[in-house]
């Protein structure tokens, strides 16, 4: 066979000396963080659709990571700190997956024409997921940034009160979407990236994974767009009072009822 059309290291790597490891590791590093990112992201879908269950459930689950019930009192700064080290992964993932786009308009053309010669629904894909991520980008950064200063405003009210009275959800419609497909799309790559669970019918497998990651991705979108809209929905009920805190009846002093301010 003609060397020049085998390719296995990728160009000029197979004339060094020395052959470095460093992209395996990074690879590794990027498929590591990509996998704690996807499940991070599913996990909290759940706890924020908490709102779906009822307010009183909402506001639960923000005491619980602010550790209200364990150390007595809320103390919002420790969700700063959860949403720093999200910070960082989401840093060091960008920049691992930034090795493999398109860095210049030629090598734009040439996986556009490679995509459309192979006409392969898995590279369809990746290009999906290169085009969600880039929009995570700001997206993400600008949300967990607001997070991250304001630990504090997380609640029934006012997450609704960010969401509707702030205009913030036009950003987290976008988000939504953008952060379902990328994290479907990037599991189910891992999957068959390091061969989980393929058998003995590699294309059976795939077909399945591919069925599964569509059902999940479909199902928590829809789960996110039940969730918005009941924020929405009690944002604009509470337009009128925001900056008003939400707490339940059970956590407030007894000459109090209702919501606290």
């Amino acid at each position: 066979m003609d060397p020049s059309f085998v390719v296995i290291e990728g160009t000029g790597l197979a004339d060094r000396k020395r052959r470095s490891a460093w992209p395996a590791r990074m690879d590794l590093a990027q498929s590591a963080t990509g996998l704690a990112l996807g499940l991070f992201m599913w996990g909290h879908m759940l706890l924020v659709s908490s709102i779906l269950v009822s307010k009183d459930a909402m506001w639960g689950v923000t005491r619980f990571f602010e550790g209200y019930f364990f150390l007595g009192e809320a103390f919002p700064g420790l969700v700063s700190a959860i949403v720093v080290l999200v910070f960082a992964l989401v840093a060091v993932h960008a920049f691992l997956a930034m090795r493999k786009f398109p860095a210049n308009y030629r090598q734009y053309r040439d996986f556009i024409g490679h995509r459309r010669m192979l006409a392969h629904g898995d590279t369809t894909l990746w290009w999906v997921q290169a085009v969600t991520g880039f929009l995570l980008f700001f997206l993400a950064a600008a949300h967990l940034y607001q997070m991250m200063m304001h630990p504090g405003d997380i609640g029934p009210y006012e997450s609704a009160d960010r969401v509707w009275s702030g205009r913030w959800w036009p950003l987290y419609l976008v988000a939504l979407f953008c952060v379902e497909l990328h994290g479907g799309i990037g599991l189910y790559r891992l999957a068959v990236k390091w061969g989980w669970p393929i058998g003995a019918d590699p294309a059976t497998a795939r077909r399945r994974l591919q069925a599964l990651k569509w059902a999940i991705t479909v199902f928590f979108i829809a789960l996110g767009l039940a969730s918005l809209a009941a924020y929405m929905k009690i944002g604009h009920e509470h337009a009128g009072r925001v900056g008003e805190r939400y707490a339940p009846a059970w956590a407030q002093p007894a000459h109090e009822h209702g919501a606290v301010r």
